[in-house]
């Protein structure tokens, strides 16, 4: 989730529909500037007792922040905690239960994307081994109660944690004990963004059931294999799910923009301090008349930040995230984005994706994004296939566009080698999850502390 910095007394106050618009606009680049930006979260724990670590304890969050600053990390405060951190390769932020995200900088191409991770997870173990401190590449934390986790101090995750159970039953889990790989990708027009955004959202399951890594829950299989995402469809349906109007005549960056309206508020930013508007109407902000700021209007920076509190499948800012992934491993954090890119950033590749799902149907949409957290790849989509089948297409759509796009490394190497793992596991047939399990059930003799020896 994105960290504030400033005030906003500067920022425009918007007066017009337009100027709603105008971050999607603005988006728009040939496709010579489009970049990759990835973004990847990680668990956080002790290596002598598995406990997640708390802010503010010796070698816990904070020194952790801290610590990274030898690296070149500038640090960003709040209410004078150190927060996050920026620098060349992006920022670290923290995520409400510490675990540590890296947000990487926009980058032309995937083997600087696989390089950014290394660079940061080099980083990250070096000043977690000098605090007995591990991270664990996985999509939901395998063992933790809600109660054993620390909250970060950060406002925004103050008003979250206080309005989630209010709207459903397992947003907290989604706040505190979830991590995730996502992508985020460019367009060149608007055209170009509504066949993404079809084309992604349509897809995203798959992407989940590739991805899947999240069957444990407080020590014991939870009957899926992406918890992480099953959780989404219990956190909040007026900000979450498969976007129904994405597929209808007439969507562009106006009806997009409608939606954002129609989502409920979270807060507002004002004077270093967030001002808890859970539930509130923007459009009511537009008129003048939101109750915790009556007589203010929303600035451009209000409407930004109001742009990140949605959380469907596929979201639009001034680019396009892919959010269906769960958190995983080194291979798995540069297999994602390769996966999006081969099949999103060759016009060929796009078509021929799109041509993959454009028959499928609302109902048979929503029915695979239901079914991809418990089967995986043994999903059924329409036809009489299963999910494994569309992969084994995807996959080799996704090779011939990284192919085309020949982004070659110092070796002479395309990007179509971070395909690999994903590649193995649909020859396979079995998921990480399902992996995992085979191990509980199997060598760990049902001993769930065993999963630690997956730490990066």
């Amino acid at each position: 989730m994105s960290t504030r910095e400033a005030s906003t007394a500067d920022d425009p106050i918007i007066e017009s529909f337009d100027q709603l618009v105008a971050p999607m606009i603005r988006g728009e680049k040939p496709a010579a500037d489009w970049r990759i930006g990835t973004e990847h979260e990680k668990l956080v724990y002790k290596r002598d007792d598995h406990r997640a670590p708390s802010y503010d304890e010796p070698c816990g969050i904070r020194d952790l922040l801290k610590g990274l600053e030898q690296f070149g990390w500038s640090p960003v405060e709040e209410g004078g905690n150190v927060i996050a951190l920026k620098g060349a390769d992006g920022a670290i932020s923290l995520e409400p239960a510490g675990q540590l995200e890296l947000s990487g900088a926009p980058l032309e191409n995937l083997h600087q994307t696989c390089a950014e991770t290394g660079r940061h997870l080099e980083q990250v173990k070096a000043v977690g081994e000098k605090c007995g401190v591990g991270y664990l590449g996985l999509g939901m934390w395998p063992d933790k109660t809600r109660e054993e986790l620390p909250v970060m101090p950060k406002g925004r995750y103050d008003i979250m944690l206080r309005h989630m159970p209010r709207v459903g039953n397992l947003g907290l889990d989604m706040m505190l004990r979830t991590c995730t790989i996502q992508v985020n990708l460019d367009y060149s027009s608007e055209a170009d963004m509504v066949q993404k955004f079809r084309t992604s959202l349509a897809l995203q399951p798959l992407a989940t059931a590739l991805f899947a890594n999240s069957p444990f829950t407080e020590g014991k299989p939870n009957g899926y294999l992406s918890y992480r995402s099953h959780i989404w469809s219990d956190t909040d349906p007026a900000r979450t799910g498969m976007l129904p109007f994405v597929f209808e005549d007439g969507f562009g960056y106006g009806r997009w923009a409608e939606y954002m309206l129609d989502v409920p508020m979270y807060f507002v930013f004002r004077d270093g301090k967030y001002i808890d508007a859970a539930g509130l109407s923007f459009r009511d902000f537009l008129d003048g008349k939101l109750s915790v700021l009556p007589g203010e209007r929303p600035r451009a920076s209000d409407w930004w930040d109001h742009l990140s509190t949605a959380f469907p499948e596929v979201r639009l800012k001034s680019f396009l995230e892919m959010r269906g992934a769960d958190g995983g491993p080194w291979s798995r954090i540069c297999a994602l984005p390769a996966f999006w890119v081969g099949l999103l950033y060759d016009q060929s590749a796009l078509d021929a994706a799109w041509d993959l799902v454009k028959g499928w149907t609302m109902e048979e949409r929503e029915a695979l994004r239901s079914a991809a957290p418990r089967l995986a790849l043994d999903a059924p989509v329409p036809g009489g296939h299963n999910l494994r089948d569309i992969a084994r297409e995807a996959l080799a759509i996704a090779h011939k566009g990284l192919a085309a796009r020949a982004r070659l490394n110092s070796s002479g190497d395309n990007e179509t080698g971070f395909l690999d793992t994903l590649d193995e596991i649909v020859a396979s047939g079995k998921v990480p999850a399902q992996r995992l399990l085979d191990a509980y059930h199997g060598e760990w003799n049902g001993d769930i502390s065993r999963v630690y020896e997956q730490s990066f």
